[in-house]
């Protein structure tokens, strides 16, 4: 017996054995499949990152071409930030790959549309007899190399910069000799017309050097080629400035876009987890109902009350378990909600923001276009609206309103005695008297030129003819200094009342005719249409 113990317990022991050097085999396996794991992971999520950056790469490279493609590409960035989603973005794919393939149908149709156009151009080009003939031969390969297709955008850009090259070349030679062409009145008075223009528009703070320079050009001995370049100095740029807007409005309707997109996106996620959470809750509220009434139809049916015992634990149990499965969904379903709540508040957070500073931007321009550059006074526009709402108070409440237009008196012997330079400064001296001369009531805008307009609201026959001798004095009385030489600077004033049932256009016109009055008798006076 002790025998047959003993070879018992050794085989138990070499069991046990066994077993520990299996369990430790399987642990080391088991943390070896953790490392792969963790290494597939990691793995998954750097490429995950690649392609969210090739993703948004490839955004960048088709923006602003197709909106519908801008869509897609945005929704499939935001689907691609989670893994879990990635099934949800295949169909997204697809609708990519079709739009991806029209844009490309699309591009290739406008760049036959293109080089068709540079057809045309170039045969019109050809028809300049003037060209020197190593150009024309020039031009001849070129509208050879056109009549192959193009096919990228790349092809087609080159041959937009040769084609202006030809222009350049070919205005090069008909301008060679422009400084000896003849400079006409017609002339002068063009560049005098673009001057007077160019200071009334709102230019750039790192334009207005260059723009002063221009002027001073336009109103020295201009030249027919500083005249053509001044013009294209002009246009370029008010095209530049053009175009800065245009791409402050794209960028923030992309923006908008995206964020709305977004926006959309997490409502439409949140809809469906809330339809499934519903349809969940639905069911483990009729599991709980079913438990509930089974543990009332055991009471009802039964005898044993140990046999009633072990199945009301039974029954107890099972309704716990669905009570902690409803519970763990409706705390899922909080937890998705708040995400989702924080990533629709965080995306509205960007988008006000980006439409507070858009709406910012719109406001100052708004409010440039209504100033007067030079004399920061309202300008014609802020007129025409100021007029409007006077003559509407005027009409509504029967009160008194006053018209006044002035005019500097011989202020073109200012701009050629002393320049042009002078003359603007002179302009923004009067411009601010007259301003500080009214009441916030009134108000005070230049017209153009050396003339400004008053509307003088709530002023009666007996106060007028003091109000605008008063502006008159003050005016009179500023001690212009141009030169080291004293001059005095005066205004002539035409005023008129509008009276009832006249419109603001005829009281416009009798205050003019006062004012041309004040001009024949002698000037530096105040004439009152009465």
């Amino acid at each position: 017996m002790p025998l047959v113990e003993n070879e018992s317990r050794h085989c138990k022991m070499k069991e046990s054995n066994t077993a520990i050097t299996q369990i430790s085999l399987m642990k080391q396996k088991l943390h070896a499949a953790k490392l792969a794991l963790e290494e597939i992971n990691t793995d998954r999520n750097d490429k995950l990152k690649t392609l969210i950056q090739f993703i948004t790469h490839l955004s960048l490279a088709c923006k602003g071409q197709n909106l519908e493609l801008d869509n897609k590409l945005a929704k499939l960035r935001h689907h691609m930030h989670d893994f879990e989603q990635i099934d949800e973005a295949l169909p997204e794919l697809v609708d990519i790959e079709r739009l991806l393939k029209s844009q490309y149908n699309h591009t290739m149709t406008r760049l036959e549309d293109s080089r068709n156009g540079l057809n045309r151009v170039i045969r019109q080009i050809q028809r300049i007899n003037s060209a020197p003939d190593k150009l024309k031969k020039e031009i001849t390969y070129f509208k050879q190399e056109l009549g192959k297709p193009f096919h990228t955008v790349w092809e087609y850009i080159p041959k937009v910069e040769k084609l202006i090259f030809f222009y350049e070349e070919i205005l090069k030679h008909e301008f060679a000799d422009a400084d000896n062409y003849e400079i006409l009145p017609h002339h002068v008075q063009l560049a005098k017309e673009l001057a007077a223009k160019i200071a009334e528009i709102e230019f750039r703070k790192d334009q207005r050097d260059q723009i002063l320079v221009i002027k001073e050009v336009l109103l020295g001995d201009i030249s027919l080629n500083n005249l053509l370049e001044s013009y294209q100095s002009i246009l370029s740029l008010l095209l530049e400035n053009i175009a800065r807007e245009k791409t402050a409005s794209q960028d923030f309707l992309f923006a908008l876009n995206d964020a709305l997109t977004i926006v959309r996106d997490v409502v439409n996620n949140t809809h469906n987890n809330n339809q499934r959470c519903e349809q969940l809750k639905g069911q483990l509220n009729k599991e709980i109902n079913l438990r509930v009434n089974n543990a009332d139809e055991l009471v009802v049916d039964a005898y044993d009350l140990s046999q009633l015992k072990i199945q009301l634990t039974v029954q107890l149990s099972s309704l716990r378990d669905s009570l902690s499965r409803k519970e763990a969904l409706e705390q899922r379903e909080q937890t998705i909600l708040r995400k989702s709540i924080e990533s629709m508040r965080k995306e509205l957070n960007s988008m006000s923001q980006e439409a507070n500073s858009y709406k910012e931007k719109l406001f100052e321009h708004q409010k440039l276009n209504l100033l007067d550059p030079l004399t920061q006074l309202a300008n014609r526009t802020a007129l025409e609206d100021r007029m409007e709402q006077e003559y509407r108070n005027h009409v509504r409440f029967k009160t008194p309103l006053w018209i006044a237009i002035t005019d500097i008196d011989h202020f073109k012997n200012i701009n050629d005695n002393f320049g042009h330079s002078t003359g603007d400064k002179t302009l923004q001296v009067i411009a601010m008297a007259l301003k500080n001369s009214l009441r916030d009531s009134e108000f005070v805008a230049r017209y153009g030129g050396e003339e400004f307009v008053l509307l003088l609201p709530d002023v009666t026959d007996e106060h007028i003819s003091q109000l605008l001798n008063r502006v008159r004095e003050k005016i009179k009385n500023i001690p212009f200094k141009f030169k080291n030489q004293r001059i005095t600077v005066t205004l002539s004033i035409g005023a008129a009342q509008v009276m009832e049932n006249e419109t603001l256009e005829e009281a416009f016109e009798r205050a003019d005719a006062a004012l041309y009055q004040a001009k024949n008798n002698g000037r530096d006076r105040v004439v009152i249409d009465i």
